[in-house]
């Protein structure tokens, strides 16, 4: 899980400019269904892991970043 949010925070850094809360829920939204695919494949689990991987299971128990919330930290998001 390290890996993968090493290269999520690297790929938020780079494209940090303009408005990205967008892209950033996009990505997310991305991560989460794919992350879950793999978890059903590799615990050979039916369907698409909606009901069995929920989203605060992958951000709480495994540790994935939710990047819109790191919009917050950006300097010039602060007012």
């Amino acid at each position: 899980m390290g890996r993968l949010n090493r290269k999520l925070t690297g790929w938020a850094n780079y494209f940090s400019l303009g408005p990205v809360s967008p892209a950033y829920r996009a990505i997310n939204t991305h991560v989460t269904q794919r992350l879950r695919q793999w978890l059903c494949k590799k615990h050979k689990v039916r369907g698409n892991g909606g009901t069995r991987y929920l989203d605060r299971y992958l951000h709480e128990a495994l540790g994935l970043i939710h990047l819109p919330t790191r919009t917050h930290d950006l300097p010039w998001a602060k007012a």
